[in-house]
């Protein structure tokens, strides 16, 4: 996990080379801001640190700064972004590379320099010469996006920095709410971790009570509650988005959204497709296609080709003002009430 590399990092056992690749930005981000204040001084910065975007720089020029000695201090930290050779990637470059100036300094790296070469790509080409030797020497950091139980791992790891335990039901809860997106975790678990500070455990009592829903989350919440026939939960979530301000158009277009996503999946299973597979190619995050394959179970096929159908006919007529919009969103969570109460 990623965590083990920002607690070298924070232990200030550094490597001279870092590769961090992937597509998972926060990961990416963190990782920049952890080595930014564990290897530098307070006000080395301005001397000793140096980003550069070798979309727009050569490599050679930033190799110099690396092999320059540091400043009022004793390490630089130089920063390599985008370094779109390391991809199979056909593009036209603005600049040429030396690469061969890089592999000669991964052999040889400047000892008081941290080098980081970030390439936010979900995969490098294996075969060219620079990728395979920037995994021999440097230490790599995947920061990749997280399947279900990567998260949950992630979470647990998140919640210990804080100095507190998180139960397995609290974090079920927390995906569910607050979704999987990391910088939205982080936030929650913060505000969690603060608030049982004094048992240092977090429960799904405290994740209930505390968690911010976002509005796709308070619509999941929403179906969910129709599907497990609690209609009045589900219409006071509604009011509740009411009373929040929030478009009666834009919550049927979320509507919309994960009925098609809970289709989508249903239909893909049938066909044999795994959850990460599904997942790969709807483009959304496994935890999600877990969550609608649930959902889908109380819906056959024809109720759910009735429901987007409602939902089509709900958009025209709030589009053409034919019906007042807080009326016809009411009306369709009652017609789902009734179809799942005649689920076969």
């Amino acid at each position: 996990m990623v965590m083990t590399n920002w607690k070298k990092i924070e232990n200030k056992q550094f490597n001279s080379i870092y590769l961090v690749y992937g597509n998972e930005a926060y990961l990416i981000n963190e990782t920049k801001q952890k080595l930014y204040d564990h290897a530098l001084e307070e006000g080395e910065a301005d001397f000793n640190y140096a980003v550069y975007d070798l979309e727009e720089t050569p490599v050679e020029t930033a190799l110099e700064d690396a092999e320059t000695f540091p400043f009022m201090g004793e390490k630089r930290l130089v920063i390599l972004q985008n370094p779109v050779f390391l991809t199979a990637e056909k593009t036209k470059e603005k600049v040429v590379h030396n690469v061969d100036k890089l592999e000669a300094y991964i052999q040889s790296p400047a000892p008081y320099t941290i080098l980081v070469v970030i390439a936010p790509y979900e995969k490098l080409d294996e075969r060219k010469k620079i990728t395979k030797l920037l995994k021999k020497q440097a230490e790599v950091i995947e920061a990749k996006k997280l399947n279900e139980q990567e998260i949950k791992t992630w979470v647990r790891e998140r919640a210990a920095l804080n100095g507190v335990q998180i139960d397995e039901k609290a974090i079920d809860l927390l995906l569910s709410l607050a979704g999987t997106n990391l910088m939205m975790l982080t936030s929650e678990l913060d505000k969690l971790s603060l608030y049982a500070s004094d048992t240092n455990r977090i429960d799904y009592e405290i994740v209930d009570k505390l968690t911010a829903r976002s509005l796709e989350q308070n619509i999941f919440g929403l179906v969910e509650r129709v599907v497990q026939r609690r209609i009045d939960e589900a219409l006071r979530i509604y009011y509740d988005l009411l009373k929040q301000n929030e478009e009666p158009i834009k919550i049927l277009a979320i509507l919309a959204g994960q009925f098609r996503l809970i289709y989508q999946a249903k239909e893909l299973a049938r066909k044999g497709y795994g959850q990460q597979q599904i997942a790969t190619f709807l483009k959304v995050h496994p935890f999600r296609v877990k969550l609608a394959l649930g959902q889908a179970k109380h819906f056959n096929d024809q109720q759910l080709f009735s429901i987007m159908d409602l939902i089509a006919t709900g958009d025209y007529e709030m589009k053409t003002g034919r019906r007042k919009k807080e009326l016809i969103i009411e009306m369709l969570l009652f017609t789902l009430h009734e179809q799942t109460m005649t689920t076969s």
